[in-house]
Parts: structure tokens; sequence; C-alpha cells
């Protein structure tokens, strides 16, 4: 082996050996040996002890992802009958499969049932240091009951006396859609008292008009709630807009929404959107609606109408995690088709951002006290 003397200001230095490693800390290994070599499950920072504790049986075992039922985010199962007591719930999770809103693609209707089939997500959100399902009392209370598949203005009322019910019982909601639309009944529902801000997270501005005679579309349902009083459009934010449809979106200008545009994230930087949102949105109730086609399609190609240029998962987990302590009450994951997406992937980003919002709800003074 090559030996080299290393010279410094003149001065020999002691002998290496090229390419050997250096000595092993046998110290550090035995203390590592004595601490964690005796069971699998030692947890000793108490931050994560906090969140083993609730994960781990006392023989050491955890649900497998694969088992069970189904659900949204794993949380509990309430099957929602006229008896049922939604007093009990922080959040209920519930999914609005219809998609009659969409102008392009359809197939948003599957989007319930593939976010139920996606596993390993969460249980712990390590940037928000929180275990939602651990520390709220939260349950998915399945889909809204639709009495007609095929009309959209009874889908509608069918909609909004679902969330109704729900807030009436004084749970906060979490959705998951179906197509865009599906978001207008849903802010009626909880704009019915006071107009609520919203933090809208696009590649659309979903402010059109009336399309082929309907207005109630997935490209309008944030037009028709200012209209309705129910959401107030100066406390209104957009986020990541782009595509061609620019021309469709001069109510969001108009009405005083502050609309950013996913070129202008890079110039601006994540901080300053973050900034900007808690600016705008202030210290009000706060819905949050995610649209899955705000991710570039490289990243969640399976929705309705994809536009290159989008975020990335990773800008859209920062932005969404820098809206903590905001006054959520409610919000949406929405647009996930996953007939358009042979990995499976759009339905994974969307599970995702879905356990971002309900991490989010941990810190909301909407929510209420969290679970000891």
């Amino acid at each position: 082996m090559k030996q080299i003397r290393t010279i410094d200001n003149g001065k020999q230095l002691e002998s290496t050996t090229a390419g050997s490693a250096p000595a092993l800390d046998q110290q550090n290994l035995e203390r590592l040996r004595r601490k964690y070599g005796n069971s699998p499950n030692e947890f000793f920072d108490p931050k994560f002890r906090r969140v083993a504790d609730r994960i781990f049986d006392p023989r050491g075992t955890r649900q497998t992802p694969y088992s069970g039922i189904p659900t949204l985010l794993y949380a509990p199962y309430l099957k929602l009958t006229p008896e049922t007591d939604l007093s009990q719930l922080q959040v209920a999770l519930t999914g609005v499969p219809m998609d009659l809103g969409v102008t392009n693609r359809a197939g948003a209707r599957f989007g319930p049932r593939a976010l139920r089939n996606i596993e390993r997500i969460g249980p712990y959100n390590h940037v928000l240091d929180c275990m939602p399902l651990g520390e709220l009392k939260v349950a998915d209370i399945g889909d809204v009951p639709f009495r007609s598949r095929f009309d959209m203005k009874s889908c509608h009322e069918d909609i909004e006396a679902h969330f109704s019910h729900i807030l009436d019982a004084g749970a906060k909601t979490l959705a998951v859609g179906g197509d865009h639309s599906v978001t207008y009944p849903i802010l009626r529902a909880h704009g019915r008292k006071d107009p609520v801000a919203v933090i809208h997270i696009d590649a659309h501005c979903d402010t059109g008009g009336a399309t082929d005679a309907n207005k109630f579309h997935h490209g309008g349902p944030f037009r028709n709630a200012v209209l309705d009083g129910v959401l107030d459009p100066k406390r209104t934010i957009q986020i990541g807009i782009r595509g061609a449809a620019e021309y469709l979106w001069e109510f969001s200008k108009d009405s005083g929404m502050t609309v950013i545009h996913a070129e202008e994230i890079d110039r601006m930087g994540i901080d300053a959107v973050i900034a900007k949102a808690h600016e705008v949105v202030g210290d009000g109730p706060v819905y949050l609606s995610f649209d899955v086609d705000s991710i570039d399609p490289a990243f969640a190609p399976g929705t309705g109408t994809p536009e290159v240029g989008g975020l990335t998962t990773r800008e859209a987990l920062a932005i969404l995690r820098g809206m903590k302590s905001l006054n959520f009450v409610g919000g949406d994951v929405v647009e996930v088709a996953p007939e358009y997406d042979a990995t499976h992937n759009t339905a994974h980003v969307g599970g995702q951002m879905l356990f971002e919002i309900l991490s989010l709800m941990v810190f909301s003074p909407s929510i209420g006290k969290r679970i000891a």
C-alpha cells in the first residue's frame, strides 16, 4: 500500500496509508449495544416515545399497513346513520364521489376509493411534530349519500346538507373529491353564517362563468361561492395558477383575490408565498382546498386537467406545512382521477396532502383541545 506523507509549513506529519479507514470507535459501539441491543423497540427521546406509545402494542407489534378495512388515513370507520352522534368527533373525514362537473376527463368520482386504498400515509408528521389521528378525535364517516348519480343540482344539494349536518354537530370537515365543483356546496355549508377565507392551491383559479349554459362546473366553484356571499374574496389566496385558461380567471383579480402564479413561486420563494398567505387570510376561519392538478403531472398525472409547469411534491408540502397555526375549519383534496395513473402516484400524493391538512388542523384554534 502506498505511503503518503503530508507536509505542513515545512514540517513532516505522521504517515498515513492511502485507502485505509479510520479506526472504529469501540467505546461508542459498546454504548450503542448496551442502549439499543436488547430490544428493537427502544425509544428514549420523549418526542418519539410519545408517538411509539400510540402505535405499538405491549408486544412491540404495530398494525400492518396492508391489512384491515381501508379508510381515509387509517382513521376509525364510523357508519353514518340518522342516529349517529357526530358530536364525539373533532374532524369528520368524508368522501364526495361525484364528477358531473368536469370539463375534460372524467374519473374523479373514484378519488375517495383510491385514497382509501393507499398505504403508509402517516401516522407521524415529523415536520409539524404531531400525530393527528392520535391527537384528535377523527373518523371516516363514509361518502356523501347521493339521491341521484346523474343530477348535478341534487348532488350539490346533498353535499351541502351532508356537510351542514356535520358542522351542526360541532365537528370540522375534511373531504376527498370528486371534481372541484364539490367545493362550492361545501363552502355554502361552511360560510352560511359568516363568509370564510380560503387558501386555494391549484393550477386553475376556478372562477370562470357559465360553460355550456351551466355555471356549476369544476371551473367555477369559487366564483359561485363569492357571489353567494359565503366566501370572502379579499381573504382568499390562490397558489400555483398556470396554463392556457388564464383568460377565464378575470373574476379572481376583480373580486380582490390574491393570485400567485406557478412561475412566480421561484422568484418569490416558498417562505414569501407562505407569508403572503398568512397576511391575506388573517386570523379568521380558513378553508383549505387542494386540487391535485396543482402538482406537476410528472408527479401526479392522474387528474382531469393536467398542466405542466406545476409544483413539485416537495414544494407543495413546504407550502402546506408553512400554514401551521392558521384557524382552519375545513379542507378538501379534489380531482384525483386514478384511471389515468397506472402507478397510483397521484392517489399517493393526494393521500399525503390530506394527511398534511389534517396535521394542520391539530394546531387550529377552532378544533379544540388535543388528546393528551
